[in-house]
């Protein structure tokens, strides 16, 4: 199993909770971490603040080698498809190939509206835009883009999402499902889903991966905020029990862990120095 982390907190409240993103990211490449990956809101909400995910990581291309760089999630439809190809097409390129795009519907309304596109209609929105996109990764059609990626075809597309709607989407333009607090009983269920729309969506479902993001409070850390539903290895985890449900997510199909770690910001890098020795270690052979 792959596994992940963010460059900071989960929902960090104020903007300075981001300035050290760049020296995780550089850490977490040290400590062995298979990619960073970033979220992204137009504008603040509920969630905190965040940073625009492709700029974000485009930084992160730049001070660091060998780890790989996640979008989890950009929100599609809120973008021009010609100018979210030509921009990852350049990260890809530029990176080495290190890039990946994950990509979902959203679900803030309010973000809809500051950016002055409809919220109806956003999943057929996004099934063109992957379209649109996929063409232009090929250099296939017209217009051509400015930089085509260095990864032949184009990055990884990981696409988020628990409707039936979502679960199509991935089959048709998706390398991976990517979920989000999922267990091992919800993954199989999601595979169970996914090889039921073998014959509607003329793709075997086996050849798409199963990838998610997970909430991560490790042991002897306070968790900043409300974690949104259970943490990995349960509400009093221990190294154990967090590593027997990697386990049971490894064995159910899980090939991708990110993890979100909703601990305080200062605490950060020692609740990162903790999942790659207890976590990254263990699973990376697997």
């Amino acid at each position: 199993m792959r596994i992940g982390v963010a460059p900071h907190r989960l929902w960090p409240d104020r903007e300075d909770e981001l300035d050290a993103v760049l020296q995780i990211a550089v850490r977490a490449e040290e400590l062995g971490f298979d990619h960073v990956f970033a979220s992204g809101h137009a504008v603040a909400g509920a969630t905190g603040v965040t940073p625009d995910p492709l700029v974000l990581l485009a930084a992160v291309a730049g001070a660091t080698r060998r780890i790989g760089l996640v979008t989890s999630v950009l929100v599609l439809p809120l973008y021009n498809p010609v100018v979210v190809a030509h921009q990852t097409a350049t990260l890809d390129r530029l990176s080495g190939g290190r890039f990946t795009l994950g990509v979902g519907t959203g679900w803030d309304t309010e973000e809809y509206a500051a950016v002055g596109v409809p919220f109806a209609g956003r999943g057929r929105r996004t099934d063109e835009q992957l379209a649109v996109v996929r063409q232009l990764w090929r250099g296939e059609g017209s217009p051509r883009l400015g930089v085509l990626p260095r990864t032949e075809g184009g990055p990884q597309v990981w696409i988020g999402g628990g409707s039936d709607a979502a679960l199509r989407r991935a089959l048709r333009f998706g390398d991976a499902w990517h979920g989000s607090g999922v267990d091992a009983e919800a993954l199989t269920g999601v595979r169970a889903r996914l090889d039921a729309l073998d014959d509607e969506v003329g793709r075997d479902p086996a050849t798409l991966e199963l990838t998610a993001g997970l909430f991560l409070v490790p042991p002897g850390f306070a968790p900043a905020v409300k974690v949104p539903g259970r943490p990995l290895g349960g509400a009093d985890a221990s190294a154990e029990s967090v590593r027997d449900e990697l386990g049971r997510l490894a064995d159910a199909g899980l090939t991708s862990a990110s993890l979100w770690l909703p601990v305080a910001t200062e605490a950060l890098p020692d609740a990162l120095a903790w999942a790659a020795g207890e976590l990254v270690s263990p699973f990376s052979g697997e």
